[in-house]
C-alpha cells in the first residue's frame, strides 16, 4: 500500500500525505459502490424468494379452493339423487352456469396471484439496477471529491 501512495504522490507532485487520503478517499468509495452492489443484489435475492413463497402459497390456497368447489359439488349432486331429481332442464342449466362462474373466478383469482408474484420479480430487479447505478454515482462522486487533488 505504501508503494501506491508514493506512487501517487510521485506522480501528481504533491504530498505523502496528499496522497495517502486520496488513497484512503479511492479505497473508500469503492468500498462503499461495492456495498451498494451487493445490497442491491440481496435485496433482489429476497424478493425472488418472496415469490416464490408467493407462488407456493397461491397453489396451496387454488388447492384448498378446488377441494371446497368439489365437496360443494358433490354435495349437490348428492342432495339432487335423494330428491329424485333428474340433472337435466333447470336444474342442469344452474349447475354448468354455477361451474361457469367458478371457472371465471378461478381464472381472475390465478391471475390476480400471478401479477403479485411478477411484480415481486420486477421489485427485485429494479432493486439491484437501482444498487448499480448507486454504486456508479459513488464512484463518480469520489472520483470529484479526488479530482482537485490530482
Amino acid at each position: 500500500m505504501v508503494w501506491v501512495v508514493t506512487s501517487i504522490a510521485t506522480a501528481a507532485s504533491i504530498s505523502t500525505t496528499a496522497a495517502a487520503l486520496i488513497t484512503a478517499s479511492a479505497v473508500g468509495t469503492g468500498i462503499s459502490a461495492y456495498g451498494q452492489i451487493e445490497a442491491g443484489k440481496a435485496q433482489e435475492s429476497a424478493l425472488k424468494a418472496q415469490a416464490e413463497q408467493e407462488r407456493l402459497a397461491a397453489e396451496s390456497r387454488e388447492l384448498e379452493r378446488q377441494q371446497k368447489l368439489n365437496a360443494a359439488q358433490a354435495a349437490n349432486i348428492v342432495a339432487m339423487g335423494l330428491s329424485g331429481k333428474k340433472a337435466e332442464g333447470t336444474d342442469a342449466s344452474i349447475a354448468l352456469e354455477s361451474s361457469k362462474q367458478v371457472g371465471l373466478s378461478e381464472g381472475m383469482i390465478g391471475l390476480s396471484e400471478r401479477l403479485a408474484q411478477a411484480q415481486y420479480l420486477r421489485q427485485g430487479a429494479n432493486a439491484r439496477k437501482g444498487s448499480q447505478y448507486a454504486a456508479a454515482g459513488t464512484l463518480l462522486s469520489g472520483a470529484g471529491d479526488i479530482a482537485p487533488y490530482v
